[in-house]
């Protein structure tokens, strides 16, 4: 029988707090889902089951606040229409098993490769809830689930019709919001501006879709219910009409001004940077990524905001968390670490403040920085081990040599990755 208390030996240990510095000598205790203590290496194991972790490092799992859990990422030659393909998973009652299954096996990657926690922030149904609930109980595997479910646009609007219920009015928003908030979601989806691909004329990645009187209804309606909202913009004007209209969380972000950093602060809101999604359609060749002239530009365009929009709230003591948007193309369920990546070399953090960004920043947005995010006793046992320092490279965290999920070790062998768009990915680093 497997002894849930464990001693996690020989790892230089990384708290995940802001200021964190490498704890050399030391051993890190749990006790089934919850860590016990951290000690001197002097420390007794007597009782504890022995993980040796052979001068690796031990730090908390990573946590990846934009997350669509239906998409995989992976290369296509032609765009998917996605309205479509939902309207089709949806159809039967044996169409909606298939497409569960299939979201339940595309989040295995997340947790594998080192997320043990997740924001889903548009998905397909219940699905996200029903994911959730099914992990917390311990009935199946995987990372622990913040699930939006179907996110509320618009006719027109980003991702309505497939991920996103349509509204016409703003009652109708606040009709939706009670819609999806009788399978309890963790929090509720805005679409509140297009997106790259939604966008028909350069400089217009982020057209505003969603009417200022929606998106306040939405909001008003969505925190009677204690409900938090996040929402995608990726214009200066969108984000000025989420943050005044009651948004808590702004996913990607757009070309700051002084206007629109006063209204994060005065809404007490937060940022999630995607670097991710946009370096592809900035970054690659335009026939490799299968986009048109101007959706180029306007990738170009959002990657350059989103990046000036993480630096500013940074410089305003605006907190900034990292979400991959997993889903876009080349954006895998496995490589949140490219996110880190990405959020120190075009941000010019530190890659301390990278990880703490990573873990113990991201699950203060959320609200779960007393059960997550940083390793300290009484708090959940999510831990990832690199063999090699973070500290020094992000790029270690591309292998996580163990994986330990509420107390559970994780055999993360079955890891697959798409190599070609790894080949292209890596030109980049």
């Amino acid at each position: 029988m497997e002894n849930n208390r464990k001693a996690y030996i020989n790892a230089v240990i990384l708290t995940g707090e802001k200021d964190m510095k490498p704890l050399h000598d030391h051993i890190l205790f749990t006790d089934g889902d919850r860590i016990l203590a951290i000690k001197p290496a002097s420390a007794s194991t007597e009782g504890f089951e022995t993980v040796d972790l052979k001068g690796g490092y031990l730090m908390p799992g990573l946590i990846n606040l934009h997350v669509h859990i239906p998409g995989t990422g992976k290369p296509k030659k032609k765009q998917t229409d996605a309205r479509k393909l939902v309207r089709i998973l949806t159809s039967t009652a044996l169409l909606r098993k298939v497409c569960y299954r299939m979201c339940a096996g595309y989040i295995m990657p997340e947790l594998y490769s080192g997320v043990t926690t997740l924001r889903a922030v548009g998905g397909v149904l219940d699905i996200d809830s029903r994911l959730r609930d099914e992990i917390a109980s311990g009935k199946r595997l995987g990372p622990r689930i913040l699930a939006a479910n179907m996110a509320v646009s618009v006719p027109g609007g980003h991702m309505a019709g497939s991920l996103a219920y349509e509204a016409h009015s703003a009652e109708e928003a606040a009709a939706l919001v009670r819609k999806i908030a009788a399978d309890k979601p963790d929090l509720i989806k805005l679409m509140i501006t297009g997106g790259v691909l939604d966008a028909t004329k350069k400089g217009e990645p982020g057209e505003v879709k969603m009417p200022e009187e929606y998106v306040r209804a939405a909001c008003d309606q969505a925190h009677q219910l204690g409900l938090k909202v996040a929402a995608h913009v990726e214009s200066p004007q969108g984000i000025k009409i989420a943050l005044r209209n009651g948004v808590d969380t702004i996913e990607h972000g757009a070309q700051p001004d002084e206007e629109m950093i006063e209204l994060f602060k005065k809404r007490q809101a937060a940022l999630v940077s995607t670097i991710s999604p946009a370096l592809p359609f900035a970054l690659f060749d335009r026939e490799l990524i299968g986009a048109s002239e101007v959706q180029q530009f306007n990738g170009r365009f959002l990657f350059e905001g989103i990046i000036e929009c993480a630096k500013s709230c940074l410089q305003a003591g605006i907190p900034v968390g990292l979400g991959t948007d997993t889903g876009c193309p080349y954006i895998t369920h496995y490589d949140m670490w490219r996110e880190l990546y990405y959020f120190q070399k075009y941000c010019g953090v530190f890659n301390s403040f990278a990880l703490y960004s990573a873990t113990l920043g991201n699950a203060a947005i959320v609200g779960l920085d007393k059960e997550i995010g940083s390793l300290q006793a009484g708090k959940c046992a999510d831990l990832i081990a690199t063999r090699k320092n973070p500290l020094e490279d992000l790029k270690a965290l591309r292998d996580v040599c163990l994986v330990v999920s509420r107390g559970r070790i994780i055999d993360n062998s079955r890891l697959r990755k798409y190599l070609a768009c790894e080949a292209e990915l890596d030109k980049y680093l």
